[in-house]
């Protein structure tokens, strides 16, 4: 059997004496789509801090893509992409000029070639000429899409990625998140809140509740035992149960 593309073990978090996130252990497969799934505060942002070493974890640790984010947080950095829940670009820049100065930042070899190419990929050539400080939200999470994917990583980290997005925004979104995986394997770890997207996206989950984690499985064995959508939302209220939320994401 192939080693998981994501290893965690006993992986935590502390802030001030706060346990945000603790002993977080499963494995995710190479080529996943998974969804992670919590209340706000339940520890969701932290976990995928932790794992793009954004944050050093206060215990535990965790392999992605081969490598210890403790022990070598270079490789995992270069194994990776990473989308913020709010992309952060240069307004006065256009699409391509800043996707050019992060594929530069990257080391990627041809940068002019390679934005051309992931802005066609995304089916937002339309959108390399023009200034990002006009864009909309759904504009600029498929820039900051582009931006993750241009050294082609093999985990791709989504926080939140429909938030602020209108119905066709999500379903763009979607699309573009089942063409990476579909067609390049690639792995996703999507932080999300929307249940509706879940059997539609994912080929697994899991549930975070107040820092632990509370349900993962496969989503075929989740929609088999729980059914459609009203079902799964029922499922995933029953296990985050409403209680003093932090304010640490």
């Amino acid at each position: 059997m192939p080693a998981p593309m994501l290893s965690l073990r006993s992986l935590g978090q502390s802030f001030n004496g706060q346990t945000v996130v603790q002993d977080l252990t499963m494995d995710i497969a190479q080529g996943e789509v998974f969804g992670f799934l919590g209340h706000n505060g339940a520890g969701k942002t932290t976990t995928i801090h932790m794992l793009t070493t954004l944050a050093r974890p206060s215990s535990g640790t965790a392999i992605v893509a081969g490598h210890d984010i403790c022990d070598d947080p270079v490789a995992v950095r270069r194994s990776i992409g990473y989308v913020p829940e709010n992309v952060r670009l240069y307004d006065t820049l256009t699409a391509a000029e800043n996707l050019a100065f992060f594929a530069r930042l990257s080391g990627v070899a041809n940068p002019a070639a390679r934005v051309s190419d992931v802005l066609a990929l995304l089916d937002c050539a339309d959108l390399a000429d023009r200034r990002v400080a006009a864009f909309s939200k759904g504009m600029r999470q498929r820039i900051g899409l582009a931006q993750a994917i241009l050294h082609r990583p093999e985990v791709l980290f989504l926080d939140e990625p429909t938030s602020g997005l209108d119905p066709m925004g999500i379903k763009m979104l979607r699309d573009l998140i089942l063409r990476l995986n579909g067609e390049f394997g690639m792995t996703i770890f999507m932080n999300t809140h929307l249940i509706s997207e879940i059997a539609k996206t994912c080929t697994s989950i899991a549930v975070l509740s107040h820092g632990k984690l509370v349900f993962h499985d496969r989503i075929e064995a989740v929609t088999a035992r729980y059914g459609d959508d009203t079902a799964l939302e029922e499922l995933y209220l029953s296990l985050t149960p409403v209680g003093r939320l932090s304010e640490v994401a």
